[in-house]
């Protein structure tokens, strides 16, 4: 399994909607254009900042197409396929793989709480349902659910295409360990912005990153400095890019992020409900956080 393609910055695709809720299709070309314009290492869709819990099974199934579709082939796709039940997420993923994503990212089961034991179980027999790479997607804030590091190397062990994990716990210790434990090579993929960096020092291999669906000419900044090895330009931006995750908590998830895309003039639409927008006072905050960070980006050309 070739994983050498997998890396970088990829955006944690916001799914775009009308203001009638439906999926905006033209909108969906659209950002993928943009993205891949701003030379984005590859397209994360149907994630968590994309929405899919609020997705019907035709609706996912018809993002997805679009996506492949629009992307051709230019960047690999990692494609959500996650669900509350592993026959759920056995129908999404053998879908994925019939459309032509390039990977499968498998958040884990939520409302239900599935002991370790339960969770090894769950992802060798997803993957063992799919010739794709596997990637495990850990979001306890939003789950409720930990995959622990010794999880992640039992589901590894037990299946060949199980490739890492997107992890968007915030737990800097339990990352590294996922790398330090594991006998093969392994993705380690950042969810959360803040510990992104943090992540590259320690041996990670990108971001899914929700910033880069507003910024991303510094998170590739970000990255790039990185890997040059100038952590002061890194850490800088890293930095500037700080108080746009800690805007989060001004909204109901993913509310923050899509306003703050349409303040940058890239918009995704509206959340669907029962989100709603951000109130004038708090939007007049986003946007004074907004205007600062793209002053920089502008800087970039």
């Amino acid at each position: 399994m070739n994983l050498q393609k997998f890396h970088g910055v990829i955006p944690a695709m916001a799914t775009p909607f009308t203001a009638d809720q439906r999926i905006d299709e033209v909108r969906v070309v659209e950002l993928i254009e943009w993205y891949i314009g701003k030379g984005l290492h590859g397209i994360s869709v149907a994630g968590s900042q994309g929405e899919f819990f609020s997705l019907e099974y035709d609706e996912h199934v018809r993002l997805l197409e679009i996506t492949v579709e629009a992307v051709n082939g230019r960047v690999p796709i990692y494609a959500g396929t996650g669900a509350v039940t592993t026959r759920g997420a056995i129908k999404l993923t053998q879908a994925a793989e019939a459309i032509g994503v390039d990977l499968a990212l498998v958040i884990t089961p939520y409302f239900a709480q599935p002991s370790q034991d339960e969770l090894v179980t769950h992802y060798t027999t997803i993957a063992k349902a799919t010739k794709l790479p596997v990637m495990l997607y850990n979001n306890p804030p939003r789950t409720s659910v930990n995959v622990l590091p010794p999880t992640l190397v039992r589901c590894m062990k037990a299946a060949e295409n199980i490739c890492g994990v997107k992890d968007s716990n915030g737990d800097l210790t339990q990352a590294v360990e996922y790398l330090l434990l594991t006998d093969r090579k392994s993705l380690l993929f950042s969810g959360r912005d803040t510990v992104f960096l943090s992540m590259l020092v320690h041996g990670g291999t990108g971001t899914i990153s929700p910033a880069a669906n507003v910024f991303p000419k510094l998170v590739l900044r970000l990255y790039d400095s990185a890997k040059k090895g100038d952590w002061k330009e890194a850490g800088r931006i890293n930095d500037l890019l700080a108080p746009l995750r800690a805007a989060w908590a001004w909204g109901s998830f993913p509310v923050v992020i899509k306003e703050a895309m349409t303040l940058a003039g890239q918009s995704a639409g509206p959340a669907r409900a029962p989100i709603l927008g951000l109130s004038p006072q708090r939007l007049a905050d986003l946007k004074l956080v907004v205007d600062k960070i793209q002053a920089e980006e502008l800087k970039l050309g």
